[in-house]
């Protein structure tokens, strides 16, 4: 490990699955609306579904494309397949919610270190997103922003670039995110230090985000972002 915690200057963040609950947030909606319909659903199959419905060729910016997603995987699960529920799934994305820890340790280490969104999300869901993260960021940087979506190393050198107008570098960057495919293999890729969140660590599966080639070792591991505040707090004692 080149570098301590203390080192670091900026903490590059993951958004949907690493500080905000978006499978949580999906599997409500979709329960929500096989109710009315008058059935169930299991969440499991359901973030199954979403996630091959999502990775495919046609699929459109993040949460613009959940209305593609649930036309496409409503019949699967025995749901209406109407246009407004699609609409419905795509506008939950202005209440989900944070991970109970994500918060309480975004404002911790913003004490310490300048906190840079990075999310594969269109500006207008980020802007509901850092609402209900308490306003943490120094600064952001969604696909609107960068015209591309992770792990497109494109998403990552525009965040290199700011950085650099800053005067500082990628080594002065410590890049935190739950998904092995979207963040933490192409962090490893491109030389940045990384710490992986494994928020899944009690389920099997890697639920609602795309399974990666490979397995990447991350720098830093912890199963929150309580976990890492933590770390720090300890190593800057």
């Amino acid at each position: 490990m080149s570098k301590s915690l203390p080192e670091f200057k900026y903490l590059t963040f993951d958004v949907v699955g690493t500080l905000i609950d978006f499978e949580g947030g999906i599997k409500t909606c979709l329960a929500e609306i096989a109710t009315e319909a008058g059935t169930e659903i299991d969440g499991e199959q359901a973030l199954s579904l979403y996630r091959a419905a999502r990775y495919s060729e046609d699929a459109d910016l993040f949460p613009d494309d959940l209305v593609r997603v649930y036309l496409s995987i409503a019949p699967k699960l025995g749901l209406p397949a109407d246009q407004k529920y699609g609409e419905r799934l795509r506008d939950s994305a202005k209440r989900w919610k944070g991970f109970a820890d994500s918060a309480a340790a975004l404002t911790s280490l913003a004490k310490d270190y300048r906190l840079v969104a990075m999310t594969n999300a269109r500006r207008w869901a980020f802007d509901f997103f850092e609402k209900e993260l308490g306003n943490p960021f120094y600064a952001a940087f969604t696909a609107d922003d960068t015209g591309t979506e992770k792990p497109d190393p494109a998403f990552f050198e525009t965040v290199f670039d700011y950085v650099a107008s800053e005067g500082h570098s990628k080594d002065d960057i410590l890049h935190v995110a739950q998904s092995q495919y979207h963040d933490i293999g192409i962090s490893r890729k491109l030389g940045l230090t990384n710490c992986w969140i494994e928020r899944r660590h009690a389920e099997k599966g890697y639920g609602g985000t795309i399974e990666p080639a490979e397995f990447t070792k991350p720098d830093y591991h912890f199963t929150s972002m309580a976990g890492l505040a933590d770390a720090v707090a300890a190593a800057r004692a």
